[in-house]
């Protein structure tokens, strides 16, 4: 496998991205992964290289640059301590839009990556960035295959970049993976996504609940983490995009 970390510029500065690729049989499909909202860590990168093992070229960006922050290291599990209210202060200094910029850069750096096919993207987006994976496929249909949202939030707003309206835009087939335990997307929020997609034959959408489990279940050091679970997260995934990116 080759590593490398790069800074790629972006309209508003440098976001600093880790990438990851198999050392042969390239050109490979790229992978946008994008984080959630605790920050870039080993976690992350250690399932970028699983995505990377499969045969893709991995990118997994750090959001947070507008900020200066990179990594925020152990959070307090008490929702009233200073590093989880700075987490959450980041998470949503975000917009899609700022992301959807991101996105553009990261494509156009994997544009001229040999190593990288950017003709043939798939997206996958935890928690706070499920919806940012729904809106690449839609902001880059005619290359984004496949785009995934696992336990993503906010998927269905009454905003014009809501996920359930961005699945419209997008030609990618899409996967959404809900916990059945997710204050931040509440089973009244799941069923109303499935009802929207099912409901427009164009689009090519799956939205699978996964019973019995909580928000950050494929998370291997998450108190919430399920290996039951997480292991079928893996297992849709990488059907999805063998299915779309080869």
């Amino acid at each position: 496998m080759i590593e490398q970390q790069v800074d790629i510029t972006t309209k508003d500065g440098a976001t600093t991205t880790f990438i990851v690729h198999p050392e042969r049989d390239g050109p490979h499909p790229v992978i946008l992964f994008y984080m959630d909202a605790p920050a870039i860590r080993e976690e992350l990168r250690d399932m970028a290289r699983r995505f990377a093992s499969a045969g893709y070229y991995v990118m997994l960006p750090n959001l947070y640059y507008r900020a200066g922050v990179m990594e925020l290291g152990p959070l307090s599990p008490d929702p009233n301590d200073p590093s989880r209210q700075k987490m959450m202060d980041l998470m949503y200094g975000l917009t899609i839009a700022m992301v959807m910029d991101d996105t553009d850069s990261l494509v156009a750096y994997a544009d001229l990556d040999p190593a990288a096919d950017a003709k043939r993207i798939g997206t996958v987006g935890y928690c706070m960035s499920g919806q940012h994976a729904i809106n690449a496929a839609a902001r880059h249909s005619a290359r984004v295959k496949a785009a995934a949202s696992i336990y993503g939030t906010y998927l269905v707003t009454d905003k014009a970049d809501s996920p359930h309206l961005a699945a419209r835009k997008s030609k990618a087939e899409l996967y959404f993976a809900c916990a059945e335990i997710d204050r931040w997307a509440p089973l009244e929020m799941v069923e109303e996504l499935g009802q929207s997609l099912d409901s427009d034959p164009d689009v090519r959408a799956e939205v699978e609940l996964y019973p019995g489990v909580e928000h950050g279940f494929a998370f291997p050091q998450r108190g919430a983490y399920d290996k039951t679970a997480a292991e079928r997260h893996w297992e849709r995934l990488n059907a999805l995009f063998r299915r779309n990116l080869g």
